[in-house]
């Protein structure tokens, strides 16, 4: 997620805070100052990957834990611990030989085991995960370093499925780490991969530490997209946790920090106007801003009420209000995104350039809506999404809602979103997110586009009929056919309001162009293969 704070400011006034504002970094003992490389990423509450969606969670899992396959740039699936694969004639039954070299920070080897450990509980959260898990007959070991997935029917995707980067993505555990519930956070954080999580430096709040893992071994391919030879080239990252952005801008032109995500659109031509800085967008295909709303509490559980917030919302205001510069956004209209091969305009009658409050009015009283309150969790260090939920509260207001705005940060938000308590009980009925629109053109890996109930994302939305379709998915081999699917899928989704959309964004870093070497691709943010001169 992005990490930021609204506030307009002149370059003078940023240039002077990077002289005024006392260092607030350089007291933390650190190797060579080249091979440290600082980022400003957010709050990180939550370490277990499959235990959270969230995507600062998942770039620390990519760091410490590895991956059977991995996306190359462009998104083929390719092996990285497996070393060899193979299928049965009935194609029902993979075999899965992992590669040598593999061991966890605690200096014993990977095993079978642990992904067989690992593959059954990412499949308890995971919408793919799932799938595999009920097409499955066994999934078993042959030998510490032979596994194999046994299915009652062929599942051709399976491959496309494992490799998959939309988290919570399948990052391998120890077996007794990985034999806790997903429901269950998993407390340490040793894994396979080529940083190493530095309890001893971590601060809670404050900043979290990676080293490089000495013991790794990458992969002989060339590094390509989050495929190939993880190469670590800096002896240790570390990423601090500063809310406000005047502070992070002033340390990034400072350099007493090298990267700044997602800063806000208003901050854009003082990093411009810095020789030293630059701006650049390592997921070219943007994110797709949404309303998750819950459903099992008042007022959304009514499907009249989810309407109405469907016609309510003006998306040009939201999308102006949230990123100020029409070159970084566009209105979006399909559950698919708007660059993937299956968008539609099936049923989107909805949508109306400034919004319909008069209908939106009418949808909320014959919902039966009766003033109950209306908590909408917003994340002040998420500068786009804060201002879009300023707005979205101010709607529902005006319409007559009693909308309350609960303030904290993306790693608070994180955490208490999992709450299914009423409202008066620390619960929640709104909050606004974003996904990767490339993300939304799989049904099977996208967890925002599930609608299984309790096994459905936060807001757990619950639709049989939707459901019933997008289990073909994993059948629906032709293109053609699959665009048809969706078209039905979406058909159903505005009809019971599975989310609401609020159009689609780019969001570039900020680095010091001593910082190079970042790859792009969608939801993960690699510490391997960048260097820092």
């Amino acid at each position: 997620m992005t990490i930021s704070r609204r506030h307009v400011f002149k370059m003078g006034i940023a240039a002077g805070l990077a002289v005024s504002i006392p260092s607030v970094l350089r007291a933390q003992t650190t190797p060579t100052v080249g091979q440290t490389v600082r980022m400003v990423k957010g709050d990180l509450r939550v370490f277990d990957p499959i235990w959270t969606a969230t995507n600062i969670t998942a770039d620390h899992g990519a760091a410490i834990y590895d991956t059977l396959f991995s996306l190359d740039s462009k998104f083929m699936p390719q092996p990285q611990m497996v070393a060899k694969w193979g299928v049965s004639d009935d194609k029902k039954t993979y075999t899965f030989e992992l590669r040598d070299g593999l061991g966890w920070h605690d200096g014993t080897p990977v095993t079978a085991a642990d992904c067989v450990a690992s593959i059954r509980r990412w499949g308890q959260v995971h919408p793919g995960g799932q799938l595999i898990m009920a097409r499955a007959s066994d999934i078993s070991t042959k030998d510490d370093e032979t596994f194999t997935i046994s299915l009652k029917d062929p599942l051709g995707v399976l491959i496309d499925i494992l490799a998959d980067l939309t988290p919570p993505c399948l990052f391998i555990m120890r077996e007794k780490d990985a034999n806790r519930p997903a429901t269950e956070q998993v407390t340490t954080n040793i894994g396979s991969g080529p940083f190493r999580f530095n309890e001893a430096l971590a601060k809670p709040g404050a900043s979290v530490t990676y080293g490089r893992n000495d013991k790794y071994v990458p992969r002989k391919e060339p590094s390509d997209g989050l495929a190939g030879g993880k190469i670590v080239n800096v002896d240790r990252v570390i990423w601090d946790n500063i809310a406000d952005q005047q502070t992070a801008l002033a340390a990034l032109q400072a350099g007493e920090i090298d990267y700044l995500q997602s800063p806000p659109v208003d901050l854009f031509p003082v990093i411009e106007s810095d020789p030293n800085l630059e701006l650049q967008v390592l997921d070219r295909g943007g994110w797709d801003m949404m309303v998750r709303m819950n459903f099992l509490q008042p007022p959304f559980n009514n499907v009249k009420a989810r309407q109405a917030v469907l016609h309510l919302i003006d998306q040009e205001v939201m999308l102006r209000g949230a990123f100020g510069n029409p070159k970084y956004f566009n209105t979006v209209t399909s559950i698919f995104g708007d660059t993937t091969p299956v968008s539609n305009d099936e049923n989107t009658g909805w949508y109306k350039k400034g919004g319909d409050p008069d209908k939106a009015k009418r949808l909320l009283k014959e919902a039966g809506y009766a003033g109950e309150k209306v908590v909408i969790l917003t994340a002040t260090d998420w500068s786009a999404g804060d201002n879009a939920s300023q707005l979205l509260a101010a709607s529902l207001r005006k319409i007559g809602v009693n909308a309350e705005l609960s303030s904290m940060t993306w790693g608070e938000l994180s955490t208490r979103r999992a709450s299914k308590d009423p409202v008066e009980n620390g619960g929640w009925s709104m909050f606004i997110t974003s996904e990767p629109d490339y993300s939304l053109g799989n049904p099977l890996a996208s967890p925002f586009l599930l609608a299984n109930g309790d096994k459905a994302w936060y807001g757990w939305p619950k639709n049989d009929e939707y459901e019933a379709l997008r289990v073909k998915w994993a059948d629906v081999e032709s293109l053609e056919e699959r665009k048809a699917l969706a078209r039905k899928m979406q058909k159903v989704w505005w009809d019971f309001v599975g989310d609401v959309r609020l159009g689609k964004y780019v969001s570039p870093i900020a680095r010091r162009k001593t910082l190079t070497g970042l790859i792009g691709m969608p939801q993960i943010v690699p510490m391997w293969n960048m260097q820092k001169a």
